[in-house]
């Protein structure tokens, strides 16, 4: 976004934007170092003072990132605000939503999987091992590749627990 004007329109400080934004301090102070703000010059002595532009700009950038975009992406974005380079805009939103996409998918598997273990669970209350641990216990002694279906890949996604527990 462009700077705004000296004038009236810069009155607040760091902590007002902050506050009008709806983020702490340190936060605002990090996308300056991103280069997502642009840091005011000083002043009224060593104060620097910010304006509604900052407000919106950190507004934007919350947004984005509520929608999966990575800080480096929504600094390409603003990069490209003025729209004229529309093409790029898509690529990078089009590939945020085949990762979305491809997420939603991983956790429809990872969802059925853990029904049908569920169901298998309560179906038999008197099985001597818990069905639901056996598939987790059979998952992580025979692979993600042992079993065809849905439930290798929806508990593939279990992989970083696991590491977690070998430590």
């Amino acid at each position: 976004m462009p700077a705004t004007n000296a004038g009236t329109d810069r009155q607040m400080t760091i902590g007002a934007l902050a506050a009008a934004a709806g983020v702490g301090v340190e936060t605002v102070r990090y996308y300056q170092r991103r280069g997502l703000i642009e840091e005011p010059a000083r002043q009224y002595g060593s104060v620097r003072r910010y304006g509604p532009v900052e407000v919106a700009r950190i507004g934007f950038i919350r947004r984005a990132q509520e929608l999966g975009f990575t800080l480096e992406e929504i600094g390409t974005l603003l990069a490209l605000e003025d729209g004229t380079d529309r093409r790029s805009i898509r690529r990078i939103a089009a590939a945020r939503l085949a990762q979305i996409r491809a997420r939603i998918a991983n956790l429809s598997r990872m969802e059925h999987a853990l029904a049908h273990v569920l169901h298998d669970c309560e179906a038999h209350p008197g099985a001597p091992r818990c069905p639901i641990v056996a598939a987790i216990g059979k998952e992580i002694a025979g692979g993600a590749g042992a079993e065809t279906g849905a439930a290798p890949r929806a508990t593939a996604g279990a992989a970083p627990a696991r590491v977690r527990r070998s430590r």
